[in-house]
C-alpha cells in the first residue's frame, strides 16, 4: 500500500496545517556541516511537496549553533512562491535584527516552562527571559511580522521532573499577552501522553487561550508523538510540527530524541480522511534523499515502508 485508507472520525479539523520544521529543529542539531547548497535544495524540495511552511533557519549566534551559521547567506536564496511561508528563529534582539535586514516576514521566540531548562538553554530565569522576549514581539510586530511563540518542556523536564499544567498556562498567557500570533507548546522530551495533552489543552482553553492560536510540537521518545497528536485534534488543534524524516532534537536536552516525524503524521492524517495539502511520495523522497546527504537511515516508519524498508504487501501474502 502506498496510501492509507481513509476513515474519517466525527469532529476532528477537516484541514491540518503541517508545520516542518525540519531545515531549522531538524538540522541544527547535526554534527557534520551540511552545506548551504544542500539545506536549499532540500527547502525546496519540501516546498515541492506541498508544504506551505517551513521554518527555514536560525538567526542565532554561530557559537551556540554552528550548524545554522549561513543563516544570512541562506534566507536571500531560499524559494518565493504564493503561499509559502519561511520563519525563522530568533533568539534575541540581535537575531532579529538580522532577520529584518535579510527581509524575513515571519519570525519565532523559543521560551521555556520550566526553570532549568530556561537556565541552560537562554541563561536566564523564565521571568528574564520572557521580559527579553518582550521588546522582540514588539519590535517585530511594529515591522508586521507574524510571530510564533515556542514554549519548550510543557508536559516534563528531565532536571525537574512533570510539569504542571498550571505553570505552563502562566508561561503561555505572558507570551501572548506579548502579541504573539500562534502558540506551539512542546514535549521536548517525548514524555507526554494522551490524558496530559487533554489537561494542558482545557487549562489553555480556560484561560483565554483559543485553540486556533495553538500550535503542538511533539518529540517521539517514548512513543507517544502520533497518540499525543490525535488527542490534540480532539481538543480542535489545527497545526502540527513535525519534522521531515524524523530529523532533530534539542540541543540543551540529551534525553531529546527526534521530532515527530512528518511523514508518519501525514499518513495518520490521510488515513483519518484530513486533508494537508502534502504530496506524501514527494515528500518521501525528499526524507529519503536527506538520509542520503546525512548517510545514516530516516528514523520514519513511513519513509522506511515507502522507500523500499518493507516488504510490499503482495510479497508479504506470499510469504507461509
Amino acid at each position: 500500500m502506498r496510501a492509507p485508507d481513509p476513515h474519517p472520525i466525527a469532529g476532528l479539523p477537516g484541514r491540518v496545517g503541517v508545520y516542518e520544521v525540519g531545515p531549522r529543529d531538524g538540522l541544527q542539531n547535526e554534527a557534520s556541516p551540511v552545506s548551504l547548497a544542500t539545506k536549499l535544495e532540500f527547502i525546496e524540495r519540501l516546498a515541492s511537496s506541498g508544504l506551505s511552511t517551513i521554518e527555514a533557519t536560525s538567526f542565532v549566534s554561530p557559537r551556540w549553533v554552528p550548524q545554522l551559521a549561513d543563516a544570512g547567506e541562506l534566507y536571500p536564496l531560499l524559494p518565493v512562491r504564493p503561499g509559502l511561508r519561511l520563519p525563522v528563529l530568533v533568539p534575541n534582539q540581535a537575531g532579529l535584527d538580522r532577520a529584518v535586514a535579510a527581509g524575513v516576514s515571519h519570525i519565532a521566540v523559543f521560551g521555556s516552562a520550566t526553570e532549568s531548562f530556561a537556565r541552560r538553554n537562554l541563561n536566564r530565569s523564565v521571568d528574564e527571559s520572557l521580559r527579553m522576549f518582550e521588546p522582540v514581539v514588539a519590535s517585530a510586530k511594529s515591522n508586521g511580522m507574524w510571530v510564533r511563540c515556542y514554549v519548550s518542556m510543557c508536559f516534563g523536564d528531565p532536571w525537574e521532573g512533570p510539569v504542571e499544567p498550571g505553570q505552563v498556562v502562566g508561561v503561555c498567557k505572558r507570551l501572548m499577552e506579548m502579541g504573539c500570533d500562534e502558540l506551539s507548546v512542546g514535549d521536548t522530551i517525548g514524555v507526554a501522553t494522551p490524558g496530559q495533552v487533554h489537561d494542558l489543552l482545557d487549562g489553555l482553553g480556560s484561560a483565554g487561550i483559543a485553540t486556533g492560536q495553538l500550535a503542538v510540537h511533539f518529540h517521539d521518545t517514548y512513543g507517544q508523538a502520533l497518540a499525543n497528536t490525535l488527542a490534540a485534534l480532539e481538543a480542535g488543534v489545527a497545526t502540527v510540527d513535525a519534522s521531515a524524516g524524523g530529523l532533530g532534537g534539542c540541543p540543551y536536552a540529551d534525553s531529546a530524541t527526534g521530532n515527530l516525524a512528518t511523514e508518519d503524521l501525514v499518513w495518520m492524517l490521510h488515513g483519518l480522511g484530513i486533508d494537508t495539502g502534502v504530496d506524501l511520495e514527494s515528500l518521501v523522497a525528499t526524507s529519503s534523499w536527506m538520509a542520503q546527504k546525512l548517510g545514516r537511515p530516516s528514523p520514519s516508519r513511513v519513509v522506511q515502508a515507502l522507500a523500499g524498508g518493507a516488504p510490499a504487501l503482495e510479497d508479504a501474502l506470499e510469504e507461509p
